[in-house]
């Protein structure tokens, strides 16, 4: 099995989600007793949540990119971004290190083009929502998004930063979302990309009225997939 390095922390909630996630794919897929080998770096979120102005996004960049740089150090072969917000800073952060770097969107694409689905609702943080880096991912594999609704990426932000961040799970936040969700299979879209690690906490994955691509689970997979030698696609 290969060393996969995960940049984590953002928040804790979804690195812990990450982890066991990817050894029980390892350890199913390889053997009872397997573990995977795994270096992470859990960084302070209080540095890196809610970033506004660009130079704010300038100092997360050198705080991810020196990570990646540690971890690599450590001996590290690939690395995967533990947020989809992060995402933003992806080239930086590759550009940074020698190794690989598994985007969370080009597996959530690739996802999509297997299951034969090519219109989808983005649901995440304001930026994921709202900004070209990760929705241009996602359109190069040939989906249609839906435009934000600013309504809805107000509630998502409220949900995703004043609740699941902190590991609070409510039945309001379960309920909004069933609502966003039904309100974007009238609006016409085949599918939901959960684009917040934190989403799945608050949406049932595998009952739902569209089906769900969760960019957590999706993510796990891709690295499990890189750890065992066995990845597709990307």
């Amino acid at each position: 099995m290969r060393k996969l390095g995960i940049i984590g922390g953002m928040s804790w909630v979804s690195t812990a989600t990450y982890y066991e996630t990817i050894n029980r794919i390892v350890q199913k897929r390889s053997a009872p007793m397997a573990s995977a080998p795994l270096l992470i770096e859990s960084l302070d979120f209080c540095q890196l949540h809610a970033l506004t102005a660009e130079h704010d996004w300038q100092r997360a960049a050198s705080v991810l990119t020196e990570s990646a740089k540690r971890l690599e150090g450590a001996g590290a072969q690939a690395l995967i971004i533990g947020a989809n917000s992060m995402h933003r800073l992806y080239d930086d952060v590759a550009s940074a290190v020698n190794i690989p770097i598994l985007h969370i969107a080009e597996y959530i694409g690739l996802a999509m083009k297997r299951a034969g689905k090519t219109s989808a609702a983005l649901l995440g943080t304001r930026n994921v929502m709202t900004e070209s880096f990760y929705r241009k991912r996602l359109v190069a594999h040939g989906i249609d998004l839906l435009p934000p609704n600013l309504d809805t990426v107000e509630m998502l932000d409220r949900i995703i930063y004043d609740e699941l961040m902190v590991g609070k799970v409510t039945r309001e936040a379960e309920r909004t979302m069933k609502t966003i969700i039904t309100n974007n299979a009238q609006d016409g879209a085949e599918a939901i990309i959960l684009a917040c690690t934190e989403l799945d906490l608050v949406v049932d994955i595998d009952a739902n009225v569209l089906p769900i691509f969760d960019s957590t689970r999706i993510h796990c997979e891709a690295a499990a997939d890189w750890i065992l030698g066995e990845e597709t696609g990307h």
